[in-house]
């Protein structure tokens, strides 16, 4: 904690830190804006909302697929800050975009046909922004830190994200459309100011050439992440978790709508609680490892998370409550109802666990490969993590039309804990065999 403290009144640090906080800050403020409207308003089948919902994560999700082994390309061999200040650049005219959108569904503008088309285009814009700036936002951290502050450095990057990630869901689900149109746009602008004061981080490599053709490099990239088993195990470790997280986003929202009767206040409220768990087990994992990087903990924590998932299901399908006048509970009224304070908990361990598992795993990704491959090591977890991602959100969709109850889909993540786990066990084995040469890349 000390450690923590200590970067953040650090240039070399902070100026980061704000800017990677305020880029999740305004991803989930326009996400969730976006998804509760379309959920709450537009559409009125459990079906269709988990579809839509399914579908805002794939297309949030498919540039990543498309453009990670580019971001990483580039990353690596061109000044990573001068790249920062052209992605906030672009954030600007992309939430204007939003904004737009946003506006016209506010009005009722034709929603469906003009309204529905700008958010989604948007929505995939701030996936390929978000492509190109996550494999600095970690990457940078060796060429600013020292070796003992990367993994202090890494959970406070995964931290401030949750922190962030837990107030654009606050402000997604309790501001106005039209308040969330300017909030998305101002952001972007103290965005772009922030990111100016990012120290230079040069490349560090004398390659120069970027290979464009997006199936060749991702060919390569893939080539590259398993060919070192330490990078190898992080990737998949890192990659079942996200595909977990992939299923339940888009079970949550129409979760709480359809089986725990809540409105999108008390569905903003549960998001709230997952996002400050992540950020509570990325700060505590540094505590506990004390600044090493390892995956010890790693396994357990998994375990434990898909233990509470199936608490969380049990909890689940014990509530056979409904409001008084019916309609959806509010806030006041969905905590008055006896079991909500366990749910709410549960959700917040469950979160705690998965911010413990999955820390030390990105801190792999930048230490056990030279400095100037740390941007594609980053890229190469992204693009396939994504792909992870993608197949999850559309299975996760696919289950409703199925006719799978809200509440047994969550039980389709418990095997990929289960996988987890393993994996992170074979990691955590490699570390004993490490040669003296692996540490430096």
């Amino acid at each position: 904690m000390t450690t923590s403290t200590h970067l953040l009144r650090q240039r070399r640090f902070a100026p980061l830190f704000v800017t990677q906080l305020l880029n999740a800050l305004n991803d989930n403020l326009y996400k969730n804006a976006m998804v509760l409207f379309v959920v709450y308003q537009v559409y009125n089948s459990p079906e269709t909302e988990t579809f839509i919902s399914g579908v805002a994560t794939a297309v949030f999700v498919l540039p990543f697929v498309l453009f990670s082994a580019t971001a990483g390309q580039l990353a690596d061999m061109r000044d990573k800050a001068k790249i920062i200040r052209w992605i906030k650049f672009a954030e600007i005219i992309i939430m204007s975009v939003g904004a737009s959108g946003l506006v016209l569904a506010a009005r009722g503008m034709q929603v469906e046909s003009l309204a529905i088309p700008l958010l989604f285009t948007a929505l995939f814009a701030m996936g390929v922004h978000s492509t190109f700036f996550g494999p600095i936002k970690y990457a940078i951290l060796p060429q600013h830190l020292h070796k003992d502050e990367v993994l202090a450095g890494t959970g406070l990057v995964e931290a401030g994200t949750y922190v962030a990630i837990l107030v654009g869901m606050m402000l997604g689900g309790a501001l106005p459309i039209m308040a969330s149109t300017i909030g998305v746009i101002v952001i972007a602008l103290i965005g772009y100011v922030a990111c100016r004061w990012v120290p230079a981080a040069p490349a560090e490599t004398t390659e120069t050439k970027v290979d464009w053709n997006p199936w060749r490099a991702s060919q390569s990239l893939i080539s590259f992440s398993m060919n070192n088993r330490e990078l190898r195990y992080s990737v998949l470790a890192i990659s079942y978790f996200w595909t977990i997280a992939a299923i339940l986003s888009v079970q949550f929202i129409p979760l709480a709508k359809n089986v725990l009767l809540a409105d999108k206040q008390v569905a903003a409220v549960m998001l709230v609680a997952f996002s400050a768990g992540i950020a509570i087990g990325s700060v505590s994992i540094n505590a506990l490892l004390k600044g090493d990087i390892s995956a010890r903990y790693s396994a357990p924590s998994v375990l434990v998370m898909g233990g509470l998932l199936i608490t969380f299901y049990l909890i689940c399908r014990m509530w056979n409550l409904a409001p008084a006048g019916g309609g959806l509970f509010s806030v006041g009224e969905f905590l008055a109802q006896p079991l909500a304070l366990v749910l709410i908990a549960n959700l917040l361990l469950i979160a705690v666990a998965g911010g413990m598992f999955v820390v030390p795993l990105y801190a792999f990704l930048t230490t056990r490969v030279a400095v100037n491959q740390a941007s594609r090591s980053v890229a190469a977890n992204n693009l396939i993590s994504s792909v992870f991602m993608v197949v999850g959100a559309v299975a996760a969709g696919a289950l409703g039309f199925l006719g799978i109850p809200l509440e047994e889909q969550l039980l389709a993540s418990l095997v990929l804990c289960g996988v987890s786990a393993s994996v992170a066990r074979k990691l955590h084995a490699t570390e004993a065999d490490r040669a003296p040469e692996a540490l430096k890349g």
